[in-house]
């Protein structure tokens, strides 16, 4: 058998400034020497929503190139992985302690990271691309029915449509915090209503105050499957444009929301969303989504070159 290799492994608590909150992540680091089927056994083996894979950058002045797994598949793009594997590049001396942005390469291709230090707590806002909004669904009733909910939960007026700025999700709005709880992960249920429209994750939400959203994401019956998950910074992006766009957050030259998501799971996060519109357009021109991260424990990772052996850390 091959000897082992041994890797470097962080792990952090992510849109929290507290541990064992926010949204975990593995990142490992100076990945190379992994082939995609071992970093997809190794994210089988955190059996996180997602765990990073740090390669060196193919551009020049990139800070790295970064790679996305669930426990499941690939992602070409995630909103805590940016942000979190942003924060140790940092942490670890791989992107200089005072820079003020730097580019992450990811499937979706070059994805701007911004260092905030203006606050008590460093927070990273990541860059996401342009928006785009996709299929409305008109089987509302199915939906709710599927989300062990009613027609009365929905929001009135509100579209239950796909969005994307790199992962398609399909956004619920709901009329409260309570109905948002109230909501249940069921791959089956979702599944018999979502097959027909390409199976994406449901991001479900209620406007809970002034600038103020209070989310859920269900994905069992997506590529992902994941049942719930804590934070969810792909899909928050889309989410402050489609509130805006229909209605439940007021538009403005900025538009500062905050998402509290994974509250229900006992993993409370607040992500951050920042949106700038251009002479009040119908969408925004610039998407940012940011956070604080926590660190939570350094490990040391040993994998052999064996496709039929174990992980050992």
């Amino acid at each position: 058998m091959s000897p082992n290799r041994r890797y470097r492994l962080r792990w952090v608590d992510v849109f929290t400034q507290r541990a064992l909150a926010g949204n975990p992540l593995a990142v490992v680091l100076e990945a190379d020497g992994l082939s995609p089927a071992r970093m997809q056994a190794i994210a089988r083996e955190t059996n996180l929503s997602e765990t990073t894979f740090v390669l060196p950058a193919t551009s020049a002045g990139n800070a790295a190139r970064v790679r996305i797994f669930t426990p499941h598949v690939e992602l070409p793009f995630a909103g805590h992985p940016t942000v979190g594997t942003g924060w140790v590049l940092l942490d670890e001396g791989i992107v200089a302690e005072d820079a003020g942005s730097f580019v992450l390469e990811e499937g979706v291709g070059p994805v701007p990271v911004r260092v905030d230090r203006s606050g008590p707590t460093q927070r990273l806002w990541m860059t996401h691309p342009p928006v785009k909004y996709g299929e409305v669904l008109d089987e509302r009733r199915d939906i709710a029915t599927a989300l062990g909910l009613s027609t009365e939960h929905l929001a009135r007026d509100v579209p239950i449509q796909v969005v994307t700025t790199g992962v398609p999700f399909l956004y619920v709005a709901l009329t409260d915090a309570r109905a948002v709880d109230a909501a249940v992960s069921s791959g089956e249920a979702l599944t018999s209503v979502l097959d027909a429209h390409g199976l994406p994750p449901v991001f479900l939400f209620a406007a809970v105050g002034e600038n103020r959203l209070y989310s859920r994401m269900f994905g069992p019956h997506s590529a992902t499957r994941i049942t719930e998950d804590p934070a969810t910074g792909s899909a928050s992006g889309p989410l402050g444009a489609f509130a805006v766009r229909y209605g439940l957050i007021a538009r403005a030259a900025e538009v500062p929301i905050v998402s509290e998501q994974g509250t229900k799971m006992g993993r409370q996060s607040f992500v951050r969303i920042r949106l700038i519109y251009a002479d009040l357009a119908d969408d925004p021109n610039r998407i940012e989504v940011g956070g604080s991260v926590v660190p939570v424990m350094t490990a040391e990772l040993a994998v052999t070159d064996d496709p039929d052996s174990t992980i050992t850390s």
